[in-house]
């Protein structure tokens, strides 16, 4: 039997090596990651004022009823009325409620507002992109897109409503 010695100790000391070095690796992305978590931009002074039933009341439906309001068919015994802006103030102004609702669904994603970490903000995010949605409508002066969005808005409204209804109504 041979017995190789040198080799064992050279193989013992290139994994010692090995270990060294990837612990120094490990040690150099660690001071490096803690270093980039800390010296970054301090995170802006929010100060929220009003309360979630407070935004409900005015701004978010308020600029939702706008947007409901916008569009539709009346039909009467003398037949179809079709609902839409008619000149560019009024588009405007449902543009300018549709960004009021957008901008509202990232407001109540702010604490102290924010009533958990999942379903709530998924509710707020959905409020964004529907009135993303209506915004783009209004945009491009399209009656059928902003209908559809307002219908969009609604089912997002009518999710959050469920599940959070009673907080929001009830809130001190």
């Amino acid at each position: 039997m041979v017995e190789y010695t040198g080799i064992e100790s050279n193989v013992k000391e290139k994994d010692g090596m090995k270990a060294r070095r990837t612990t120094l690796q490990l040690v150099t992305i660690a001071i490096l990651a803690g270093a980039a978590c800390t010296g970054g931009p301090e995170p802006p002074p929010f100060k929220p004022v009003a309360d979630v039933k407070q935004l409900m009341n005015a701004v978010i439906d308020p600029a939702a009823d706008e947007i409901w309001d916008a569009t539709g068919w009346i039909v009467t015994a003398q037949g179809e009325e079709e609902r839409k802006p008619k000149n560019d103030e009024e588009w405007a102004a449902v543009r300018n409620d549709a960004i009021a609702l957008t901008e509202a669904g990232n407001l109540l994603m702010m604490a102290p507002r924010a009533k958990d970490g999942g379903e709530w903000m998924q509710r707020s995010r959905e409020l964004v992109d529907t009135g993303t949605a209506a915004w783009r409508a209004a945009d491009a002066k399209d009656v059928q897109k902003l209908f559809d969005a307002g219908g969009e808005v609604y089912v997002a409204c009518t999710n959050c409503h469920q599940k959070y209804i009673d907080e929001i109504v009830n809130a001190k």
